[in-house]
């Protein structure tokens, strides 16, 4: 099977991390269909210079958020798996109480109930108790959160280097090669 990932973008500060993955798995010819919220474009408005086209341009298929009956929402629908990068809070809530609401909770909560893997990239702070709790019940129910906060012993130069830090965090989850970054002990 072709590597087949599901990328959801929400309306969390951190727009970037979406985005840079897309060109990433995008240059690693891994399919992507990408999810992106009504909030997650008007982040990108307030956060990048990049226009939705562009980023809608870098999936393979681009569904609406609203479109429940999309092939994603179905455990039928063959994938690797599923990141949502970068998680707004709303969004962890909602499938940590399994609330399928949208096309991105939908598709997260199948991806969970099919034990595939499901990538949570919060990017909140500070976090409360709700919050933590929230991740608490995700992570028990099987998705691995992968808060934006990026190592620095890879000795980053500029803001790319520690986003593709977290992007590379996600790949090695679904077990893709690459190198974004040097590794801990590599010289």
């Amino acid at each position: 099977m072709v590597k087949r990932i599901v990328v959801g973008i929400t309306g969390a500060s951190g727009i970037i991390y979406g985005i840079r993955f897309l060109e990433i798995i995008r240059e690693l010819k891994i399919e992507s269909h990408l999810v992106i919220s009504d909030d997650a474009l008007l982040v990108l408005k307030s956060e990048t210079e990049f226009d939705e086209a562009y980023v809608k341009g870098l999936a393979n298929k681009v569904y609406d958020n609203k479109d429940l009956a999309a092939p994603i929402s179905s455990g039928s629908f063959k994938i690797n798996g599923m990141v949502i990068i970068p998680c707004s809070m709303k969004t962890l809530a909602s499938i940590a109480l399994g609330i399928s609401d949208t096309l991105i909770s939908r598709a997260a909560l199948v991806t969970l109930k099919e034990k595939r893997t499901l990538v949570l990239v919060p990017r909140e702070t500070p976090l409360s108790i709700i919050h933590i709790e929230a991740m608490l019940k995700a992570s028990q129910a099987g998705a691995i959160i992968l808060p934006a906060m990026p190592g620095f012993y890879h000795k980053p130069k500029t803001i790319d280097d520690l986003v593709k830090h977290i992007i590379g965090k996600v790949l090695d989850i679904f077990r893709i090669e690459h190198s974004l970054f040097k590794r801990w002990g590599e010289t």
